[in-house]
């Protein structure tokens, strides 16, 4: 497994990785408007609009392909954290949370983050 800074061509992987999830995961506590609001703030539109303002993302590749992403909005927040089924339980979750966390406080970060996240995550 390999971590790396996510660029613009995976976007698209990225917004499908985290949509997919969010509508199996997230979707079934959701009112209909929040729903509406979270799904279109993952379209390919915002993650590339989220990269190239205030957010820094990273993936976990698996052959080529995406099996994890994180991202830090402010240094300080964390944005975005979602691991595909089919590698969940197997630490990548922490080991992206490790790594963003670590570039964090070599950028400046004292050690304080926040994050809002869905009740069964």
């Amino acid at each position: 497994m390999n971590i790396r800074q996510a660029n613009l061509k995976d976007v698209n992987h990225i917004s499908e990785l985290i949509s997919n999830l969010s509508l199996k995961y997230i979707a079934p506590n959701c009112t209909s408007e929040g729903l509406n609001l979270l799904i279109r703030s993952m379209k390919p539109k915002m993650i590339t609009q989220y990269m190239s303002t205030n957010c820094l993302y990273h993936v976990v590749e698996d052959n080529n392909h995406i099996a994890g992403v994180i991202a830090i909005r402010d240094n300080s927040h964390l944005f975005h954290l979602f691991v595909a089924d089919k590698y969940q339980g197997k630490g990548l979750a922490k080991m992206l949370w490790h790594h963003a966390k670590e570039l964090c406080l070599i950028n400046g970060n004292t050690g304080e983050f926040t994050v809002n996240s869905a009740l069964n995550a």
